[in-house]
């Protein structure tokens, strides 16, 4: 009966343009945005938004900087950069969870130049309230352990993981701003002054590109904060391998170079991995730097990333055929020669965190999903029909890792269609 409920396409809700705003690691454009109707493979026979909640998520409003202009934090475009703000109650009033929007890179002029006409690039296009659900949802049900914690998503309107310089900049009158540093240094200046610098427990958490900047940003966010505080990071889907796709060729480690060089954001990246490569875009891939980050990190991550396997893995310049199509649309329709191609990704995957499992302080929930970021949505985070890897579901094993109250290190069955309980994109139906 799981199995047959495991193949039904059931429907979701349109996902907005900055839920699934995402990158394409090419050389030609290098962002582009999904905004269609998404279905899942999912053990529910019906499915709506509010089915799994006993009420909405919480509209928080957008809060722009305030000190951007004096600082010099702009946006790509100029504007100022935001973020949205729930003060914590009761037990959770000293305690402090920073969520990072996710939303690929920009690589070139002329992609930056499209992605500042967007919320990813100016706040000016920011929706003016956003909803918090999953590990930002203020209901205990969904979200046991953080639930009146104050909470923050930071918007993302830099294109570079909050990490370049203006000494990129153009001096030729091209109105594009690589401030993704000064944006992360001004804005946590105002949350520490309203309150974050009084957190007895702090946890930094990022999706997909926002991830990558958690994993970056992560010792720096132990150091400003008191000492005696228990800090912590967890990023989701955010390791981005460095991997060749299915020609062979170098399609992400190009454009991550283009990245970096483009929006100075070497001077942001770990300084050992940066003396140690000639190429210091390498230090970009979480792969080259984990190890040298000392503040406990959780990983979220699905084995099977749709994202990655769209983009980095079979991007649409390496199957001029589209032999891939249907596969990067719903692992469903993988033939059984790709699969094993899919699988050998999922080693790779898997040989990265190998490197990092070892250590007592690293927590992990890898799950073989055909899906993205898995913590921002409460139905994946926490509910009766969320993923879940011996039984327990992200939002239990994130809080017996931030607590220690149990090791937490789920590594799923390594198939594909091995987890009953696995959401998994169908991007055929819409």
């Amino acid at each position: 009966m799981a199995n047959q409920r495991l193949r039904r396409f059931i429907s979701l809700r349109k996902w907005t343009k900055r839920d699934w705003a995402v990158a394409a690691a090419t050389t030609g454009l290098a962002i582009f945005i999904i905004s269609f109707s998404v279905f899942l493979d999912s053990p529910n026979t019906t499915f709506t938004p509010q089915a799994l909640n006993s009420s909405t998520p919480l509209w928080v409003p957008l809060t722009l900087v305030r000190n951007a202009k004096e600082r010099g934090a702009f946006c790509l475009d100029g504007s100022f950069p935001g973020y949205h703000f729930q003060k914590g109650v009761g037990s959770g009033s000293n305690n402090w969870i920073l969520h990072i929007e996710g939303g690929g890179w920009c690589d070139t002029v002329q992609s930056c130049s499209m992605r500042k006409r967007t919320p990813l690039g100016s706040s000016r296009y920011m929706e003016s309230k956003v909803q918090f659900a999953g590990i930002l949802s203020q209901e205990s049900s969904q979200n046991p352990d953080f639930f009146n914690w104050n909470k923050v998503k930071i918007r993302y309107c830099d294109g570079a993981s909050f990490a370049g310089h203006p000494e990129r900049e153009f001096k030729n009158g091209t109105q594009l701003f690589f401030r993704g540093r000064l944006i992360w240094e001004t804005l946590l200046d105002e949350l520490l002054s309203i309150g974050l610098s009084n957190a007895k427990q702090a946890l930094l958490t990022g999706c997909s590109a926002g991830g990558l900047a958690t994993l970056i940003h992560c010792d720096d966010f132990r150091e400003i904060l008191p000492k005696d505080a228990i800090v912590k990071c967890l990023a989701d889907a955010g390791v981005f391998l460095n991997v060749k796709d299915i020609a062979g060729h170098g399609t992400i480690a190009s454009f991550y170079e283009d990245v970096v060089h483009l929006q100075g954001v070497v001077k942001s990246l770990d300084k050992d991995c940066v003396a140690r490569n000639t190429e210091p875009s390498k230090c970009f891939f979480p792969q080259e730097f984990i190890k040298n980050i000392k503040t406990p990190i959780f990983f979220v991550h699905p084995a099977y990333d749709i994202w990655q396997i769209r983009n980095i893995f079979v991007p649409d310049v390496s199957d001029p055929h589209g032999d891939w199509f249907k596969c990067k649309m719903n692992i469903h329709y993988c033939s059984p020669d790709q699969i094993k191609v899919l699988e050998g990704y999922r080693n790779s995957l898997m040989d990265v965190l190998t490197e990092v499992q070892q250590n007592k302080e690293v927590g992990m929930f890898i799950n073989s999903c055909f899906i993205h970021c898995q913590t921002w949505m409460g139905d994946t985070w926490h509910s009766s029909n969320s993923p879940r890897i011996n039984k327990k579901t992200i939002a239990e094993s994130v809080g017996n890792w931030y607590f220690n109250r149990k090791v937490a290190k789920e590594i799923d069955c390594s198939s594909p269609f091995c987890n009953p309980t696995c959401y998994n994109l169908n991007l055929m139906q819409g």
